[in-house]
């Protein structure tokens, strides 16, 4: 078994960019600008909008953090996504997920520019994406597609099954995985809630990409021996007596299912900070205008 050291990965992703930053601003060009729309004060949504801000001040990146009230109607969030539509200053941004039940988050992805959609979301690069074209791919595949890249796993011809079909993880991470490229040209099965007889499914799959949220789902009978196990869940579970009052647990359970495997994510310090490093990425993408 061989661990999957998600932060060791992000950290040198993240020092290729700083040092293309250095040159950047040796040329006298200004660095890359990511922007942040935060809704509300949900805890996960705060942690993880922070940790974005001190990525970018690590790496040398300018960053914005639009803090808004919950209450905000639709039309006036739309409007705060039309400012930075139109700032020349804001090479990418994202709007934090989830929004409150009265906003539509699709129309509100639909408003963000392709061009500085740095998240991936919006239909346009979502269908880019499909087609093979140049595009902003979602964060978390893409991050996740790193990691298999990096760690230099075989994936041609092999059998993936990706357990749980968001817009955000499941659906894009079939689509990568089947690619005609270079860490892809998977055989692919997307598994969901109303799929049959799942372990049948994952009982022949090389690589299993587990993205459901919910704690040690996939067990040790239900993978064969060798498989590469990627877990994205990230579930907070009470913990009294520890430090935090919590643990985060993935969608695997670790130490069942990782004596199997030939290379498993831990969580947390998997995908987790992959997400970061993609999103880091993209706006690089943006500030050089190599997408759009």
């Amino acid at each position: 078994m061989q661990l999957i050291d998600g932060k060791e990965i992000a950290t040198t992703i993240q020092n290729e960019l700083a040092q293309e930053v250095a040159t950047m601003l040796a040329d006298g060009a200004r660095p890359p600008h990511l922007a942040a729309i935060l809704v509300g004060n949900d805890g996960g949504s705060v942690t993880y909008v922070n940790a974005k801000v001190k990525a970018c001040e690590r790496i040398g990146y300018r960053s914005t953090l639009v803090r808004l009230e919950d209450t905000i109607t639709q039309d006036e969030l739309i409007e705060q996504v039309n400012r930075l539509n139109n700032d020349p200053e804001i090479d990418g941004f994202i709007v934090q997920l989830p929004l409150p039940k009265h906003i539509n988050e699709h129309a509100i992805i639909e408003a963000i520019a392709p061009a500085k959609d740095v998240d991936g979301f919006h239909p346009v690069n979502v269908g880019r994406m499909a087609l093979n074209l140049p595009c902003y791919l979602p964060a978390t595949p893409y991050g996740i597609m790193q990691l298999i890249q990096r760690c230099g796993i075989d994936t041609a011809g092999k059998h993936a099954v990706v357990i749980g079909r968001s817009h955000i993880v499941g659906s894009p991470m079939s689509i990568l995985l089947a690619r005609n490229t270079k860490g892809a040209n998977c055989t692919v099965t997307l598994c969901h809630s109303r799929t049959q007889n799942l372990e049948a499914h994952t009982r022949t799959a090389d690589i299993v990409v587990v993205a459901l949220g919910k704690p040690k789902f996939l067990k040790a009978h239900m993978i064969k021996e060798g498989a590469v196990v990627i877990d994205v869940g990230t579930t907070r579970v009470d913990a009294p007596g520890t430090k935090l009052g919590f643990k985060l647990h993935g969608d695997v359970d670790f130490d069942e299912v990782a004596p199997k495997t030939n290379w498993i994510t831990p969580v947390p310090g998997g995908v987790g900070p992959m997400t970061i490093t993609g999103l880091l990425q993209n706006t690089m993408l943006a500030a050089k205008k190599a997408k759009y």
